[in-house]
């Protein structure tokens, strides 16, 4: 029986073993998943998640209760040699070991971009996973609890200075979402007032959004900056050393909470640590039908998708690739699996080609904006949408109806409030609180 391994458990990945479950038969082959997390995230849902509009774990989909077929492996793979067929694996737990294989698939996904900045290793906080949107969600909800008892001053400024760096479609919904929860909150802390809160997003190019028209861009930041948000347009972050935001149009800030979202970069294993073949950004050479290789040659039983694979865009120019977005990772992680069961069976593979469904975006409670080519739709009619659409296409259906309740239940008391920050340490109040016993000699000195 041959063995398909898959690497990494994101959309492509989750997707490709999923409908592999489905449609092999019995002894066909064994699908062995290799990813360090044991969940698929859901990044659409991460904004929501961020403004407690849905709860985290709602947006993560378990790998092993739902891909009960294949074996799932928690690690990370360090190295692939495919004229060996072997990958190297990097356990959660144990020293690394080798694991052959047959055939492989390729969906490690994509890592944040980030540049040598002072303070952004240090400071920053990513939004590509749970745990970043529920620490970017408590750190604001912490930050109200410190600033209502503070006076005006530089430490409640600092301490209510909100800053993301990024202007695309993760950047933007996760800082409309984070600025209509601080707005929220007010009526809830009568100590502050909207003057109080200061909201900066930062985008090196002219404008936001580039999945959607200049006017549509545009109508997004006036209503930004209609709830009190400044944006800094073809401006980029020079320094977070210290917590001191430092932007290239002279702008300086302190801020206790800087967001970092500026697209995506190659993982270190496509980027190094592989013989397959590699374009000059660092993605894996992918052809149309999915198959490593070039349109002229194809590497076999090597296969790849999602963010990490550099695959032609048949419904684009000449030359263009695929935009890695969930719409296509999804797409690519279904078509793979069939063309994997297509090429098992002796049978020619099928391209990959996908004519997007438009963009839509969540702008905050009640607001949102959609485009499909020139069909624009704005405003709460958008936000429906948004939400109609990702509740349809989030997978399982014990999702969909925890999502969907969650939902209801905030139309009826709002969204929960409520910081769990001090989960990142949760030995604290064991430590500090313990009764502990004191020794004969402490008594008698």
């Amino acid at each position: 029986m041959r063995r398909i391994l898959v690497v990494g458990g994101g959309y492509a990945g989750f997707y490709t073993a999923w409908r592999l479950e489905k449609k092999l038969r019995k002894g066909e082959a064994e699908i062995v998943v290799v990813d360090p997390r044991p969940y698929m995230t859901y990044q659409p849902f991460l904004p929501e998640v961020l403004a407690g509009s849905i709860e985290a774990r709602h947006a993560a989909i378990s790998l092993r209760r739902n891909l009960r077929h294949s074996k799932v492996v928690a690690g990370s793979v360090t190295k692939i040699e495919h004229a060996r067929k072997t990958v190297t694996i990097h356990p959660v737990q144990g020293a690394d070991f080798e694991m052959p294989y047959d055939i492989i698939a390729v969906t490690a996904g994509a890592v944040t971009r980030t540049f040598a900045l002072p303070g952004v290793t240090e400071h920053a906080i990513g939004m590509k996973h749970v745990e970043e949107a529920v620490a970017i969600r408590d750190r604001l909800l912490t930050a109200f609890d410190e600033a209502s008892v503070l006076p005006p001053g530089p430490d409640r400024e600092r301490l209510l200075t909100v800053t993301f760096v990024g202007g695309g479609f993760a950047g933007v919904e996760g800082f409309a979402e984070l600025l209509s929860l601080a707005n929220g909150l007010l009526k809830s802390y009568p100590e502050l007032t909207r003057d109080d809160l200061h909201f900066h997003l930062v985008e090196a190019t002219k404008r936001i959004l580039p999945e959607v028209g200049d006017r549509q861009a545009q109508w997004v930041r006036d209503k930004l900056e209609r709830q009190g948000a400044r944006v800094h347009l073809e401006t980029t972050l020079v320094s977070a050393a210290d917590g001191r935001v430092l932007l290239s149009d002279g702008t300086a800030f302190d801020s206790d909470l800087l967001v970092w979202t500026t697209g995506n970069a190659a993982t270190r294993l496509v980027r190094s640590h592989t013989d397959l073949p590699v374009t000059e950004r660092g993605l894996i050479q992918t052809r149309a039908d999915l198959r490593v290789g070039t349109e002229d040659e194809f590497v076999p039983d090597a296969w790849a998708a999602g963010d990490d694979a550099a695959i032609p865009d048949l419904a684009a120019a000449p030359g263009m690739l695929t935009v890695p977005n969930a719409q296509n990772a999804v797409r690519q992680g279904k078509l793979l699996a069939r063309n994997l069961l297509r090429s098992l069976r002796g049978r020619k593979p099928k391209q990959y080609l996908h004519h997007t469904l438009g963009a839509v975006a969540t702008l905050g409670l009640g607001r949102g904006i959609f485009q499909y080519k020139r069909i624009v739709v704005k405003g709460l009619l958008a936000w429906l949408m948004h939400r109609g659409y990702h509740v349809l296409a989030v997978p399982t259906w014990d999702r969909k109806v925890r999502v969907l309740a969650v939902w209801v239940a905030a139309l009826f008391y709002g969204r929960d409030i409520v910081s769990l920050a001090s989960v990142q340490r949760p030995r604290d109040a064991f430590v500090n609180e313990a009764d502990v016993p004191v020794l004969e000699s402490s008594r008698s000195a």
